[in-house]
Protein backbone atom coordinates (compact mmCIF):
# COMPACT_ATOMS: atom_id res chain seq x y z
CA UNK A 1 0.00 0.00 0.00
CA UNK A 2 1.10 3.50 -1.30
CA UNK A 3 2.21 5.66 2.33
CA UNK A 4 1.30 9.59 1.29
CA UNK A 5 3.59 10.90 4.09
CA UNK A 6 4.79 9.33 7.64
CA UNK A 7 3.58 11.33 10.47
CA UNK A 8 6.04 11.45 13.75
CA UNK A 9 5.07 13.26 16.94
CA UNK A 10 6.42 16.93 15.88
CA UNK A 11 4.26 16.93 12.71
CA UNK A 12 1.00 17.08 15.33
CA UNK A 13 2.06 20.10 16.08
CA UNK A 14 0.84 22.21 12.47
CA UNK A 15 -1.98 19.52 11.90
CA UNK A 16 -3.78 20.48 15.20
CA UNK A 17 -3.39 24.09 14.50
CA UNK A 18 -4.61 23.33 10.57
CA UNK A 19 -7.16 21.64 12.34
CA UNK A 20 -8.71 24.35 14.65
CA UNK A 21 -8.94 26.53 11.71
CA UNK A 22 -10.83 23.97 9.53
CA UNK A 23 -13.15 23.48 12.81
CA UNK A 24 -15.20 26.62 12.61
CA UNK A 25 -14.64 27.29 16.48
CA UNK A 26 -15.70 23.52 17.18
CA UNK A 27 -14.26 19.89 17.37
CA UNK A 28 -13.07 20.64 21.12
CA UNK A 29 -9.70 22.25 21.76
CA UNK A 30 -7.16 21.31 19.64
CA UNK A 31 -4.30 21.29 22.29
CA UNK A 32 -6.09 17.77 24.33
CA UNK A 33 -6.13 15.90 21.23
CA UNK A 34 -2.59 16.89 20.32
CA UNK A 35 -0.94 15.93 23.44
CA UNK A 36 -2.88 11.86 23.26
CA UNK A 37 -1.90 11.72 19.78
CA UNK A 38 1.74 12.59 20.24
CA UNK A 39 1.74 10.24 23.64
CA UNK A 40 0.85 7.64 21.24
CA UNK A 41 3.40 8.25 18.88
CA UNK A 42 6.05 8.35 20.94
CA UNK A 43 5.14 4.96 22.50
CA UNK A 44 4.18 3.01 19.61
CA UNK A 45 5.68 4.80 16.61
CA UNK A 46 4.78 7.14 13.47
CA UNK A 47 1.79 6.97 11.68
CA UNK A 48 1.41 5.82 7.95
CA UNK A 49 -1.25 8.41 5.83
CA UNK A 50 -2.83 6.83 3.22
CA UNK A 51 -5.41 8.05 0.16
CA UNK A 52 -8.37 6.62 0.06
CA UNK A 53 -7.92 5.29 -3.46
CA UNK A 54 -5.46 2.67 -2.12
CA UNK A 55 -8.10 0.88 0.00
CA UNK A 56 -8.96 -2.68 -1.42
CA UNK A 57 -12.99 -2.18 -2.46
CA UNK A 58 -13.50 -5.07 0.22
CA UNK A 59 -11.37 -3.37 3.32
CA UNK A 60 -12.85 -2.79 6.64
CA UNK A 61 -12.78 1.60 7.26
CA UNK A 62 -13.69 2.78 10.83
CA UNK A 63 -13.96 6.46 11.77
CA UNK A 64 -12.91 7.31 15.55
CA UNK A 65 -13.63 10.23 17.59
CA UNK A 66 -14.57 12.15 20.72
CA UNK A 67 -17.90 13.22 21.50
CA UNK A 68 -19.54 15.92 23.99
CA UNK A 69 -19.22 19.61 24.63
CA UNK A 70 -15.93 21.29 24.01
CA UNK A 71 -16.27 23.28 27.09
CA UNK A 72 -16.20 19.84 29.02
CA UNK A 73 -13.70 18.63 27.31
CA UNK A 74 -11.14 20.86 28.24
CA UNK A 75 -11.72 20.03 32.03
CA UNK A 76 -12.24 16.05 31.68
CA UNK A 77 -9.38 15.17 29.94
CA UNK A 78 -9.27 11.24 28.35
CA UNK A 79 -6.90 9.00 29.49
CA UNK A 80 -6.38 8.16 25.94
CA UNK A 81 -6.65 4.47 25.81
CA UNK A 82 -10.28 4.82 26.24
CA UNK A 83 -10.53 5.50 21.89
CA UNK A 84 -8.59 2.19 21.14
CA UNK A 85 -10.91 0.31 23.81
CA UNK A 86 -13.78 1.74 21.49
CA UNK A 87 -12.35 0.46 18.74
CA UNK A 88 -11.21 -2.86 19.60
CA UNK A 89 -14.38 -3.46 21.05
CA UNK A 90 -16.06 -2.73 16.95
CA UNK A 91 -13.81 -4.74 15.82
CA UNK A 92 -14.65 -8.10 17.96
CA UNK A 93 -18.05 -6.68 17.25
CA UNK A 94 -18.22 -6.83 13.97
CA UNK A 95 -16.09 -9.91 13.53
CA UNK A 96 -13.37 -9.55 11.37
CA UNK A 97 -10.17 -7.49 11.35
CA UNK A 98 -10.72 -3.31 10.66
CA UNK A 99 -7.69 -2.65 7.68
CA UNK A 100 -7.86 1.19 8.32
CA UNK A 101 -8.49 3.77 10.27
CA UNK A 102 -10.71 7.17 9.44
CA UNK A 103 -11.04 10.80 10.87
CA UNK A 104 -14.88 11.42 11.87
CA UNK A 105 -14.20 14.95 11.59
CA UNK A 106 -11.40 17.31 10.13
CA UNK A 107 -12.25 19.72 13.36
CA UNK A 108 -10.62 20.24 16.51
CA UNK A 109 -9.84 17.62 19.08
CA UNK A 110 -10.86 15.23 16.57
CA UNK A 111 -8.54 16.18 13.81
CA UNK A 112 -6.07 14.48 15.84
CA UNK A 113 -7.76 11.49 17.87
CA UNK A 114 -7.10 9.26 15.32
CA UNK A 115 -3.87 9.21 15.02
CA UNK A 116 -3.80 7.88 18.52
CA UNK A 117 -6.03 4.46 17.21
CA UNK A 118 -3.57 4.97 14.18
CA UNK A 119 -0.45 4.78 16.33
CA UNK A 120 -1.82 1.98 19.02
CA UNK A 121 -2.62 -0.47 16.14
CA UNK A 122 -0.21 -0.04 13.43
CA UNK A 123 -2.93 0.79 11.13
CA UNK A 124 -2.96 2.79 8.06
CA UNK A 125 -4.74 6.69 8.61
CA UNK A 126 -7.04 7.56 6.00
CA UNK A 127 -5.99 11.16 4.54
CA UNK A 128 -10.02 12.45 4.60
CA UNK A 129 -12.90 12.79 6.89
CA UNK A 130 -16.63 12.63 7.07
CA UNK A 131 -17.21 16.59 7.17
CA UNK A 132 -13.96 18.62 6.17
CA UNK A 133 -14.83 20.63 9.03
CA UNK A 134 -16.22 20.30 12.60
CA UNK A 135 -20.34 19.76 12.82
CA UNK A 136 -22.26 19.44 16.78
CA UNK A 137 -24.05 15.92 15.68
CA UNK A 138 -22.91 12.68 14.64
CA UNK A 139 -25.64 12.15 11.70
CA UNK A 140 -23.93 15.61 10.33
CA UNK A 141 -21.26 13.27 7.92
CA UNK A 142 -21.12 12.54 4.19
CA UNK A 143 -21.32 9.13 5.39
CA UNK A 144 -25.35 9.25 6.19
CA UNK A 145 -25.39 10.78 2.62
CA UNK A 146 -23.87 7.38 1.53
CA UNK A 147 -26.48 5.22 3.38
CA UNK A 148 -23.06 4.09 5.78
CA UNK A 149 -25.31 3.26 9.31
CA UNK A 150 -23.37 4.78 12.73
CA UNK A 151 -24.24 1.42 14.05
CA UNK A 152 -23.02 -0.74 15.47
CA UNK A 153 -21.42 1.75 17.81
CA UNK A 154 -19.18 1.76 20.23
CA UNK A 155 -19.01 4.44 23.13
CA UNK A 156 -16.16 4.66 25.97
CA UNK A 157 -15.81 6.57 28.79
CA UNK A 158 -12.77 7.89 31.14
CA UNK A 159 -13.82 5.34 34.11
CA UNK A 160 -13.87 2.24 32.00
CA UNK A 161 -17.68 1.91 31.36
CA UNK A 162 -18.36 1.07 27.89
CA UNK A 163 -21.88 1.02 26.16
CA UNK A 164 -22.74 -0.50 22.50
CA UNK A 165 -25.37 0.77 20.14
CA UNK A 166 -27.70 -0.72 17.65
CA UNK A 167 -30.33 1.93 16.12
CA UNK A 168 -32.95 2.20 13.32
CA UNK A 169 -31.17 5.36 12.15
CA UNK A 170 -28.19 8.04 12.10
CA UNK A 171 -30.82 10.65 13.90
CA UNK A 172 -31.15 8.28 16.45
CA UNK A 173 -27.72 7.44 17.01
CA UNK A 174 -27.30 10.93 18.09
CA UNK A 175 -30.01 10.97 20.49
CA UNK A 176 -28.92 8.18 21.91
CA UNK A 177 -25.46 8.71 22.31
CA UNK A 178 -25.71 12.18 23.27
CA UNK A 179 -28.04 11.35 26.93
CA UNK A 180 -25.58 8.80 27.36
CA UNK A 181 -22.29 10.82 26.62
CA UNK A 182 -23.98 13.74 29.27
CA UNK A 183 -24.35 10.69 31.66
CA UNK A 184 -20.83 9.94 31.27
CA UNK A 185 -19.35 13.12 32.15
CA UNK A 186 -20.54 15.67 29.21
CA UNK A 187 -17.92 13.77 26.91
CA UNK A 188 -16.86 10.46 25.31
CA UNK A 189 -14.73 8.43 23.12
CA UNK A 190 -16.56 6.30 20.19
CA UNK A 191 -15.94 4.19 17.15
CA UNK A 192 -18.70 4.16 14.82
CA UNK A 193 -19.77 3.94 10.62
CA UNK A 194 -17.97 0.95 9.60
CA UNK A 195 -17.62 0.61 6.29
CA UNK A 196 -16.19 -0.80 3.20
CA UNK A 197 -13.65 0.34 1.25
CA UNK A 198 -15.48 1.07 -1.61
CA UNK A 199 -18.43 2.92 0.43
CA UNK A 200 -15.49 4.94 1.43
CA UNK A 201 -13.82 6.29 -1.77
CA UNK A 202 -17.15 8.06 -2.28
CA UNK A 203 -18.15 8.83 0.96
CA UNK A 204 -14.95 10.03 2.41
CA UNK A 205 -13.92 14.26 1.83
CA UNK A 206 -10.36 13.95 0.79
CA UNK A 207 -7.23 15.17 1.39
CA UNK A 208 -8.31 16.92 4.86
CA UNK A 209 -5.53 15.74 6.92
CA UNK A 210 -2.72 17.24 4.64
CA UNK A 211 -4.99 20.57 4.47
CA UNK A 212 -4.53 20.72 8.05
CA UNK A 213 -1.07 20.37 7.99
CA UNK A 214 -0.29 22.41 5.09
CA UNK A 215 -2.59 24.81 6.83
CA UNK A 216 -0.41 24.41 10.40
CA UNK A 217 2.79 25.04 8.55
CA UNK A 218 1.58 27.97 6.25
CA UNK A 219 1.03 29.89 9.17
CA UNK A 220 4.16 28.67 11.02
CA UNK A 221 6.19 29.52 8.32
CA UNK A 222 4.55 33.21 7.71
CA UNK A 223 4.89 34.13 11.24
CA UNK A 224 8.41 33.04 11.21
CA UNK A 225 9.10 35.34 8.12
CA UNK A 226 7.48 38.40 9.88
CA UNK A 227 4.37 38.69 6.81
CA UNK A 228 0.63 38.70 7.31
CA UNK A 229 -0.33 35.21 8.63
CA UNK A 230 -4.40 35.92 8.40
CA UNK A 231 -2.98 37.24 4.63
CA UNK A 232 -1.64 33.78 4.28
CA UNK A 233 -4.48 31.52 5.31
CA UNK A 234 -7.09 33.88 3.57
CA UNK A 235 -5.15 32.82 0.31
CA UNK A 236 -5.16 29.30 0.94
CA UNK A 237 -8.23 28.46 1.76
CA UNK A 238 -9.87 30.13 -1.08
CA UNK A 239 -11.48 32.28 1.81
CA UNK A 240 -13.15 35.83 2.21
CA UNK A 241 -12.82 38.24 5.40
CA UNK A 242 -16.16 39.16 6.34
CA UNK A 243 -15.14 40.82 9.53
CA UNK A 244 -12.63 42.30 11.63
CA UNK A 245 -13.15 43.26 14.85
CA UNK A 246 -13.11 43.07 19.12
CA UNK A 247 -15.13 40.53 20.66
CA UNK A 248 -18.22 43.12 22.52
CA UNK A 249 -20.15 40.60 24.27
CA UNK A 250 -20.46 36.78 24.96
CA UNK A 251 -23.33 34.71 26.01
CA UNK A 252 -22.35 30.93 26.06
CA UNK A 253 -23.85 27.70 27.90
CA UNK A 254 -23.16 24.50 28.33
CA UNK A 255 -26.54 22.39 27.25
CA UNK A 256 -27.74 19.09 26.46
CA UNK A 257 -23.90 18.01 25.88
CA UNK A 258 -23.48 21.15 23.45
CA UNK A 259 -21.61 24.91 23.89
CA UNK A 260 -24.55 27.24 22.86
CA UNK A 261 -24.56 30.79 22.41
CA UNK A 262 -23.78 33.74 20.60
CA UNK A 263 -20.70 36.74 20.50
CA UNK A 264 -20.65 39.86 19.53
CA UNK A 265 -18.65 41.94 17.76
CA UNK A 266 -17.59 46.05 17.35
CA UNK A 267 -15.72 46.79 13.90
CA UNK A 268 -12.54 47.84 13.78
CA UNK A 269 -10.33 49.87 10.92
CA UNK A 270 -12.48 49.22 7.65
CA UNK A 271 -14.99 47.57 9.67
CA UNK A 272 -15.15 50.60 12.07
CA UNK A 273 -18.66 51.71 12.88
CA UNK A 274 -20.34 47.76 11.72
CA UNK A 275 -21.44 45.12 13.88
CA UNK A 276 -21.18 41.83 14.03
CA UNK A 277 -22.91 38.45 15.34
CA UNK A 278 -21.83 34.85 15.49
CA UNK A 279 -24.17 31.82 16.40
CA UNK A 280 -22.76 28.66 17.23
CA UNK A 281 -23.64 25.45 18.29
CA UNK A 282 -20.28 23.95 19.30
CA UNK A 283 -19.52 24.99 15.65
CA UNK A 284 -20.15 28.78 14.00
CA UNK A 285 -23.09 28.12 12.35
CA UNK A 286 -24.43 31.69 11.30
CA UNK A 287 -22.83 35.13 10.95
CA UNK A 288 -24.83 38.50 10.89
CA UNK A 289 -23.30 41.81 10.17
CA UNK A 290 -25.08 44.90 11.10
CA UNK A 291 -28.58 42.69 11.53
CA UNK A 292 -28.26 40.90 8.52
CA UNK A 293 -27.36 37.21 7.77
CA UNK A 294 -24.25 37.09 5.53
CA UNK A 295 -22.84 33.52 5.79
CA UNK A 296 -24.13 30.33 7.11
CA UNK A 297 -23.34 26.22 7.80
CA UNK A 298 -22.44 24.51 5.79
CA UNK A 299 -20.21 27.42 4.62
CA UNK A 300 -17.14 27.56 7.06
CA UNK A 301 -16.63 30.35 9.55
CA UNK A 302 -13.64 30.79 11.44
CA UNK A 303 -11.85 33.56 14.05
CA UNK A 304 -8.18 33.88 13.57
CA UNK A 305 -6.43 36.59 16.31
CA UNK A 306 -5.59 39.69 14.31
CA UNK A 307 -2.21 39.77 14.89
CA UNK A 308 -0.64 36.03 15.17
CA UNK A 309 -3.58 34.07 12.78
CA UNK A 310 -3.93 32.07 15.45
CA UNK A 311 -7.75 30.28 15.10
CA UNK A 312 -10.32 31.17 18.28
CA UNK A 313 -12.18 27.99 19.29
CA UNK A 314 -15.94 29.02 20.42
CA UNK A 315 -14.96 28.14 23.79
CA UNK A 316 -11.77 30.56 24.24
CA UNK A 317 -14.00 33.49 22.76
CA UNK A 318 -13.44 35.80 25.49
CA UNK A 319 -14.04 39.83 26.35
CA UNK A 320 -11.85 42.50 24.03
CA UNK A 321 -9.91 39.56 21.76
CA UNK A 322 -9.14 40.88 18.45
CA UNK A 323 -10.27 38.96 15.40
CA UNK A 324 -10.66 38.21 11.99
CA UNK A 325 -13.43 36.50 10.83
CA UNK A 326 -13.29 34.43 7.67
CA UNK A 327 -15.89 32.02 5.68
CA UNK A 328 -14.55 30.04 2.79
CA UNK A 329 -16.62 27.49 1.01
CA UNK A 330 -17.74 23.81 2.26
CA UNK A 331 -16.98 20.70 0.23
CA UNK A 332 -19.56 20.45 -2.60
CA UNK A 333 -21.17 17.08 -0.98
CA UNK A 334 -22.78 19.56 1.31
CA UNK A 335 -24.58 21.72 -1.61
CA UNK A 336 -26.85 18.57 -2.38
CA UNK A 337 -30.29 18.48 -1.23
CA UNK A 338 -29.60 15.58 1.15
CA UNK A 339 -26.64 17.56 2.63
CA UNK A 340 -28.22 21.04 3.01
CA UNK A 341 -31.44 19.13 4.76
CA UNK A 342 -28.48 17.35 7.22
CA UNK A 343 -26.86 20.74 7.84
CA UNK A 344 -28.33 23.53 6.48
CA UNK A 345 -29.59 26.43 8.52
CA UNK A 346 -33.17 25.49 8.72
CA UNK A 347 -32.14 22.12 10.70
CA UNK A 348 -30.59 24.44 13.43
CA UNK A 349 -33.65 26.30 13.86
CA UNK A 350 -32.86 29.29 11.93
CA UNK A 351 -36.01 30.73 9.63
CA UNK A 352 -33.96 31.28 6.67
CA UNK A 353 -33.09 29.55 3.46
CA UNK A 354 -28.87 28.62 2.91
CA UNK A 355 -27.37 31.17 0.49
CA UNK A 356 -23.80 30.49 -0.37
CA UNK A 357 -21.51 33.43 -0.04
CA UNK A 358 -20.24 34.98 -2.92
CA UNK A 359 -16.45 34.04 -2.23
CA UNK A 360 -14.11 35.75 -4.52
Amino acid sequence: MKILRTIYAEDLEDIAIGGAILGTGGGGDPYVGKLMAQEAIRKHGPVKLIDVEDLADDALVVPVCMMGAPTVMTEKLPQGDELVTAFRKLEQLLGRKIDAVLCGEAGGVNSTTPFVVAAATGLPLVDGDGMGRAYPELQMVTFTMHGVSATPMVLCDDKGNSLVLETVSNGWTERLARAATVEMGGSALLAFYPMSGDIAKKAVVRGTLSLCANLGRTLRETRAAHADPVTAITKMLGASIIFNGRVRDIDRRTVGGFARGSARFDGLETWKGHSFKLDFQNEFLMAERDGEMICSTPDLITLLEAESGNPVTADSLRYGLRLVALAFPCNPQWLTPAGIALVGPRYFGYNADYTPYPFS
